[in-house]
């Protein structure tokens, strides 16, 4: 339409010209030494005109087949690319880095060309070729520097592939160093790196960070957290004092976990701290009733143990047929030589539940009584479902 608008002002500019020229009088003297060319006024008027109208038109026409060229390059480059992820998704590998470093060498859009070098790069890792793959990253880096965050998170991800999580690490730090909202995928890649340098602190640290954006996996970032904890407490588990303190740091719902605070007992149990291991129990199992923390309550046994007996009782009102529970009543009273009790508790726990740990207890309570025949028994009833367990 605009085309249209400016070739009809362009005739109606020369027909006026045209008739203008009709009532002047004069010429006009073209030299191009050694030549010399005279024209009357009116001629050399239309001449120009025709001379601006033709320039027009052939600008017109090479600046439209610029456009034509430059539009035929972007959707070349746009169906290569789309071609490359195709490929890229699809598991071919091959096709897909090939279509990506087409795309790269003929763009001139750095969003593309990031997005370009490192499908390049991470079709290239795929095939293990870690020379082609740095190239791409680094050509990336280097003609697209605004893009970095893709190429970097890239970097990292092949780092930690590798197991060089103290130069992922670096390569994201340098991501970090323009400040603001880190991506989520950056922050997942930096909690990875920290996973296998074994800093759970950090671990910790970068869950609570992802557990407050919407854009997270809540139940992945709910699983790191409790593994987290879990390595945690073996490796604080070393120092009482240490324990302590990350004990006590923990929310209250974090500790009502039986996993973790099963972890814990045992940490205090190993540090011979039967009483803070038996607190935890005893402030779990009436909420959780988890087998593993009712095991636990018939370890380390001390002064305590009639009052650990006292308290077991109360929990067997509300689980009259927990074989566990049983079994350790059976213990707690065999260890206070409460013979007919043990005795009673443990065959009790048998009749709910056959179980070899509950045979092997009956077989020591029966040693200390003299009833060797009787403990044999129990000793090969316990070893016989021992073996049918590990076939």
């Amino acid at each position: 339409m605009k085309l249209i608008i400016w070739l009809l002002a362009l005739f109606a500019a020369a027909v006026a010209v045209t008739l203008a020229a009709k009532y002047a009088t004069g010429h006009a003297s073209i030299v191009m030494p050694p030549y010399q060319l005279e024209l009357s006024l009116e001629h050399f008027i239309i001449g120009v005109v025709a001379a601006f109208f033709v320039f027009y038109i052939l600008v017109r026409l090479i600046l439209g087949i610029f456009g034509y060229s430059q539009h035929y390059r972007h959707k070349k480059t746009d169906t290569t690319l789309l071609s490359g992820l195709k490929s890229y998704f699809e598991g071919n590998y091959a096709k897909a880095q090939k279509n990506a470093a087409t795309a790269l060498k003929l763009t001139d859009s750095p969003i593309i060309t990031a997005i370009s070098a490192v499908i390049a790069a991470r079709s290239a890792h795929e095939l293990d070729d870690t020379k082609a793959r740095d190239q791409y990253i680094d050509t990336a880096l280097r003609k697209a520097p605004a893009e970095k965050s893709l190429s970097l998170m890239a970097k990292a991800d092949f780092l930690l592939s590798e197991g060089n999580h103290q130069e992922a690490l670096e390569t994201l730090h340098g991501l970090y160093a323009n400040g603001g909202l880190q991506p989520s995928s950056a922050l997942q890649l930096e909690l990875k790196a920290q996973q296998q340098a074994n800093n759970w602190d950090a671990v910790l640290e970068l869950a609570n960070i992802l557990a407050k954006r919407q854009s997270t996996n809540q139940a992945l970032v709910k699983k790191l957290k409790h593994d987290a904890q879990l390595e945690n407490i073996k490796r604080k588990g070393t120092d009482l004092h240490t324990l302590n303190h990350y004990w006590q740091s923990l929310a209250p719902l974090e500790k009502m976990d039986s996993k973790v605070a099963a972890a814990a007992t045992r940490a205090y149990i190993a540090l011979g701290s039967c009483s803070t291991a038996h607190q935890i129990i005893e402030q779990n199992v009436p909420v959780t009733w988890d087998n593993e923390l009712i095991e636990l309550y018939a370890e380390c046994l001390d002064y305590h143990v009639n009052r650990q007996i006292e308290c077991a009782e109360v929990w067997l009102k509300s689980h009259p047929n927990n074989a566990q529970l049983l079994l350790t009543l059976g213990k707690l009273c065999t260890h206070c030589e409460l013979w007919g009790k043990a005795q009673n508790y443990l065959e009790a726990s048998l009749s709910v539940e056959p179980g070899q740990k509950a045979h092997f207890a009956l077989a020591q309570l029966n040693e200390k009584l003299g009833k060797h025949e009787l403990a044999m028994d129990h000793y090969n009833k316990g070893l016989e479902l021992t073996l049918k367990q590990l076939s």
